[in-house]
């Protein structure tokens, strides 16, 4: 078995804070962030979903990455043949693991190719037909979605991403000029993917036109607002959803705001508490979902019905709605400011759609 040229991309030191951990796994092609001391001795792991895990914890960024590394991590060695090597993974259930040499210093990860792009059969939706009022003048010829990000269309980028993680069925909500949108996409065949339009004869909100859907839908489907720019891999989304069981599954990232004055907490006339410029943490919708085809019925065909209305039905109903924390980059572009940091952030986020 041969070693993998140096992976320093992929090593950190246990006392690194979360946050570069999280920069870190957005940044690197093979997705396993590997802990190790000053002489590249193994101390542990972290995958995808430790990062998650901890998130759901509610830990500060300014943890330790130890704080939420696997400690008793599968490895592969050097000197190992090929089947010992991937009858651990398979024992351990992994796909990547650390390789080490005759000293236990990390030296690349195993197996040294990367494992090919899953088909997913999974439909995928996208809110396309809004009139993007807070974006005038810039839409008042162009529906949002088809604004220019780095050039291109903010949703052939959108698209093409999906489709280099596997999926090839597309179905676009349109409203507002829609023919912008179907004049430039057509059928999807010059993409290599199928695209068909739900065409709303009325803002229908960001689930209603669901209920347009023709077709038999027996697999969890991705549904997402097309002002949205993300390096979210998809496919683990709906791997996330499966394996919890959800009826639905919603994408949450986490903001913050500090208070730039002290706050006072008050009874009455008397003080209780007094914190010096608090910083204030939430879960923010992030306009990705996954739903259970089941829950089509459950979508009104008149009028505009949003997402919230449904999870928040499905919750009050003892249905298990979950959450999928958000680490990688992420952008809403509804404002000025955020179609302006988008063009900022074209120079080093890929919008081409090729996976990093």
């Amino acid at each position: 078995m041969t070693s993998l040229d140096p992976i320093a991309g992929n090593l950190l030191h246990p006392d690194t804070r979360l946050l570069e951990a999280i920069e870190r796994m957005d940044a690197v092609r093979r997705k396993l962030i590997v802990v190790v001391d000053d002489d590249r001795r193994l101390l542990g792991t972290v995958s995808d979903g430790d990062i998650r895990r901890g998130l759901m914890r509610r830990l500060a960024m300014d943890a330790a990455v130890s704080a939420v590394m696997n400690r008793d991590p599968v490895a592969v060695a050097v000197a190992g043949t090929e089947a010992d090597a991937m009858a651990r993974l398979a024992e351990r259930g992994v796909s990547l693991a650390p390789l080490l040499d005759d000293h236990g210093r990390v030296v690349g990860l195993y197996p040294d190719t990367a494992i090919a792009t899953k088909a997913r059969d999974n439909l995928v939706v996208i809110m396309a037909g809004g009139r993007g009022v807070r974006l005038a003048p810039l839409t008042q010829t162009c529906p949002k979605p088809m604004l220019k990000v780095a050039g291109r269309p903010l949703l052939e980028s959108i698209i093409e991403r999906l489709r280099d993680q596997g999926f090839s069925r597309f179905r676009l909500a349109v409203n507002y000029l829609a023919e912008v949108i179907t004049d430039h996409f057509g059928d999807g065949s010059s993409m290599g993917v199928e695209i068909d339009y739900l065409r709303e004869d009325h803002p229908r909100g960001t689930a209603g036109a669901l209920s347009l859907l023709r077709e038999p839908v027996t697999a969890p489907l991705v549904v997402l607002n097309g002002d949205v720019l993300t390096r979210l891999a998809f496919g683990d989304l709906i791997d996330f959803h499966q394996e919890h069981g959800a009826v639905a599954t919603l994408c949450v990232r986490e903001h913050q705001f500090q208070a730039p004055h002290g706050v006072a907490e008050i009874d009455g006339v008397r003080l209780t508490s007094l914190r010096e410029k608090p910083t204030f943490r939430w879960q923010a919708n992030a306009g990705i979902y996954c739903l259970d085809g089941t829950l089509l019925s459950r979508i009104p065909r008149d009028g505009p019905f949003d997402m919230p209305e449904l999870l928040s039905a499905l919750a009050g109903d003892g249905e298990r709605v979950c959450a999928y924390p958000m680490h990688e980059y992420w952008l809403d572009i509804g404002r000025p400011p955020d179609f302006e940091s988008a063009q900022a952030a074209a120079v080093s986020f890929p919008l081409d759609g090729r996976i990093d």
